[in-house]
């Protein structure tokens, strides 16, 4: 069965941070939208079964240790305290849709041709909606080599951790990314054995060198067993464990596996291949910098065109994409200087250039560090493991890069952020020098370390 619908400016696929930007950019701008979400509920991945739940679980963990309550706290009821901050979310998110009239339609959307698609809804008829514009916004999923068995119920991804019903007593966690770190802490956090293997030479190389440096040291410190340069060769699974078999020979056995090696875009089953539209090995859409596909009127955002996995710059995305759509322009360039969030325990981020990449680059360049645990403010909430550190131009102290390790890290970078979006002399370290920051804040480290890094050149 199907049925012809009215016509649409912009249909978005995928109601994640990237679709509801977007949307709201393109209905604000007064075109007529709809948007297409699979779920029976609004916002996403990113809602649902990464963003939201992984840092409810960590912010309860912290609470744990702060408290000292792990001997009454299990798994199971870590993960009903997310429950609620996934309904508020859900609440929110959907007010936005209703208020600004936006249409949600629930289903699958596959293209029937470029500005037509078809969706299957949930009771099984198919409905077609025409669109000037198509914005794809549909996410990515854990990647599964083919060898594993998924099905099974104590190997885990991502998405299925957040619905495993035991209380497992360890956990091997293949796959030491931003995901794997995040739950090695929320694991450990609960006094459950970590093993965390990393097929790379070290943990988020991509970080800077002392941060990554820190984040090993404490998680070895918490008692999590980090083995690098290790790849698998097979895992066998049964009702009372897992067992991971390492090409090195070696044998880890433990009650689950969570595989956190990657995600693939949710490009598939689409039709886009009809359509010229190329995809990666990954499944992310091939897209140039307006987040326009090789159909200029079709664009895709977020985790499914690639780059940078985080909900702040797919929501950004979103917009831009639909300013681009609205008015032939896009601020694209204002998503390359975005905050890296990692939310271990304790958490990072950062913002900028890494030693290592001004080094390669042979920028003269110099360090002010800022050690939380000389801060008042630090020593007052007893949190004082953690670092501030700045990156800056020993000539002209152009702040170059920012790096946080510690409690609330995710937020004092957007102090560093907001200076080094300013030009000329605004972004240069006398800013933090001549400033007069709270007593007692953590704002005070960028003082702190701007001074440390001053008097290493003056």
């Amino acid at each position: 069965m199907s049925e012809q619908q009215a016509l649409y400016d912009v249909i978005v696929i995928g109601s994640g941070p990237g679709g509801e930007g977007a949307a709201m950019k393109a209905v604000k701008a007064g075109k007529r939208v709809a948007v297409i979400e699979e779920k029976p509920l609004v916002g996403g991945n990113c809602t649902h079964t990464t963003t939201i739940p992984s840092k409810a679980l960590r912010q309860a963990i912290q609470q744990m240790i702060d408290t000292g309550s792990y001997a009454t706290t299990n798994y199971q009821q870590l993960l009903r305290s997310a429950e609620s901050v996934i309904t508020q979310q859900v609440t929110l998110r959907t007010s936005f849709y209703e208020r600004n009239q936006v249409d949600v339609i629930t289903g699958r959307g596959s293209f029937v041709d470029a500005y037509t698609i078809a969706v299957m809804t949930p009771n099984g008829v198919t409905k077609r909606y025409r669109t000037a514009y198509f914005i794809i916004a549909t996410g990515a999923r854990p990647y599964h080599p083919s060898d594993i068995d998924f099905t099974h119920p104590r190997i885990l991804d991502s998405d299925s951790v957040l619905t495993y019903k035991g209380n497992p007593r360890s956990i091997t966690i293949y796959g030491a990314g931003v995901i794997g770190c995040e739950y090695a802490s929320i694991f450990r956090g609960l006094r459950i054995k970590v093993n965390l293997i990393d097929p790379r030479d070290q943990l988020l190389s991509f970080l800077d060198g002392e941060i990554i440096d820190a984040l090993s040291y404490h998680l070895r410190d918490n008692g999590v067993m980090i083995r690098h340069h290790e790849e698998y060769a097979k895992v066998e699974a049964n009702e009372h464990g897992v067992t991971l078999y390492l090409k090195s020979n070696k044998i880890i056995h433990s009650d689950v596996l969570l595989w956190a090696q990657g995600r693939t875009g949710n490009s598939d089953n689409m039709e886009l291949e009809a359509l010229g539209i190329a995809c990666d090995k990954r499944g992310n859409i091939v897209v140039n910098e307006n987040y326009q596909s090789a159909q200029p009127h079709i664009y895709a955002i977020g985790d499914v065109a690639g780059g940078a996995s985080l909900a702040s710059a797919a929501y950004d995305q979103g917009r831009f994409a639909a300013t681009h759509i609205v008015t032939g322009r896009s601020d694209y360039q204002l998503v390359e200087q975005i905050p890296t969030g990692i939310y271990t325990i304790p958490e990072i981020s950062s913002i900028g250039l890494t030693e290592r990449q001004l080094t390669e680059q042979k920028v003269p360049y110099e360090v002010g560090h800022s050690f939380f645990r000389h801060l008042a403010r630090a020593q007052l909430s007893g949190r004082t493991t953690g670092m501030l550190k700045i990156l800056f131009h020993r000539d002209t102290l152009q702040i170059l890069g920012i790096h946080c390790f510690g409690s609330q890290a995710s937020e004092i970078i957007h102090i560093g952020q907001a200076i080094m979006a300013q030009r000329g002399e605004a972004n240069t370290l006398l800013y933090f020098v001549n400033t007069t920051f709270n007593y007692p804040t953590m704002a005070e480290a960028y003082r702190v370390a701007a001074l440390n890094g001053l008097n290493r050149v003056r």
